[in-house]
């Protein structure tokens, strides 16, 4: 059924409110404008940023809004000057862009496309300023670009990896986001050794990801750290060989790293967003070729401080955005690694929900149950 350049009625899991239930409701999703793509999402999943956003703790609130950013679905119509994407693509919609036009999307080193990096203040298209969402007339906004808590959604071409359609887009959907942000950070950016030793910083869904990273790329050891012992069983299945809580050392956390490793580990991938952790990724990493990469978004006004004696003994501290992955050009090889059984998703699945049952899902997270949680857009 052709449907291009009209108007399309479908469900939505509205959020009308902080931290109230979202409502799944019909919305009226406009057709794809210039440079955009209109997809009918098949799998959802929540993410963390997804929950932060719809608390409004740390940010401006925007309401009434349509979360979701970590998908996988079919493109169902294109818009004028899309040329890359055809209707009926299996693809990836991603929270950032690559527009292959500007200086970062050129450069080999970047993939912090200046057109549509993350933007999570940004409420509407980037085309025109306009929602693509209404219900009886009046908009309801986007996130992230994405918003894929919607049958159909409206993304910018630029943000959309086209993939291969064998793969299984229940499980490929946790590459848009989570996925990716660990294991790139530890494979692109900190990139261990065979047989080094590495620390991961924080175990939630993103930190048992890097370590994932770290198991593929050969480390011997991989050494959880986490505030939260039930999470040690778990992380088990991700290639951890050992832990350490701080809250049962009485000295510094960087020190029991150091300690355990003979001066410090040679990696360090911190996955907490908290600032004493960040710094304790650096302070745990050898001198001179110890690399400490930072993963987690800190408090706005966080401020790392540490002893320049670090700098001054050649440790390196980096930080990462999405794990260096390219959308539109690393996505499609990352879901190659999966198919060809280099890569385990499984594992990070723990839930499903119908997309009726979307707030149960917001449920388990806020319990700190599971890893990610699939949404079945279709039941």
């Amino acid at each position: 059924m052709a449907t291009a350049g009209k108007v399309i009625k479908c469900r939505a899991a509205v959020a009308w409110e902080a931290g109230k239930p979202l409502v799944v409701q019909e919305v009226e999703v406009a057709p794809p404008q210039a440079m955009e793509v209109r997809l009918k999402i098949l799998y959802t999943s929540l993410c963390h940023t997804d929950v932060y956003f719809w608390e409004a703790k740390g940010q401006t609130p925007v309401f009434p809004r349509i979360l979701g950013h970590e998908a996988a679905g079919i493109v169902e119509s294109v818009g004028e000057g899309v040329t890359e994407l055809a209707p009926g693509d299996h693809v990836l919609p991603v929270f950032t862009g690559e527009c292959k036009e500007c200086a970062h999307c050129k450069s080999e080193e970047s993939n912090m496309c200046e057109l549509l990096r993350i933007n999570p203040d940004r409420k509407v298209m980037i085309g025109d300023g306009q929602a693509r969402f209404s219900v009886n007339g009046q908009p309801i906004y986007h996130f992230l670009g994405t918003s894929t808590f919607s049958e159909y959604t409206v993304v910018h071409s630029g943000c959309v990896a086209k993939i291969n359609p064998e793969a299984p887009l229940d499980k490929v959907c946790v590459l848009s986001c989570g996925f990716c942000t660990g294991f790139g950070a530890t494979v692109n950016v900190a990139k261990p050794k065979k047989g080094s030793t590495v620390a991961i910083f924080g175990l939630g869904a993103v930190g048992l990801s890097a370590a994932e990273g770290a198991r593929v790329a050969g480390a011997s050891r991989i050494i959880g750290v986490d505030l939260n012992s039930n999470r040690f069983e778990t992380a088990k299945k991700f290639g951890c060989t050992e832990f350490v809580n701080p809250l049962e050392h009485t000295k510094p956390v960087q020190e029991v790293l150091a300690e355990m490793t003979n001066g410090g580990v040679d990696r360090a991938v911190e996955c907490t967003g908290n600032i004493n952790a960040m710094i304790q990724a650096l302070e745990s990493v050898h001198d001179v070729w110890g690399v400490a990469v930072l993963v987690g978004v800190p408090h706005k006004d966080a401020e790392f401080k540490t002893h320049p004696i670090h700098f001054l003994n050649e440790k390196t501290l980096k930080g990462t955005f999405y794990g260096h992955y390219k959308p539109r050009t690393d996505l499609p090889v990352v879901v190659e690694q999966y198919l060809k059984g280099e890569l385990e998703l499984e594992k990070f699945i723990t839930h499903s929900v119908s997309f009726s049952e979307i707030n149960k899902a917001f449920d388990l997270m806020l319990a700190g149950e599971g890893l990610r949680c699939i949404i079945r857009m279709d039941e």
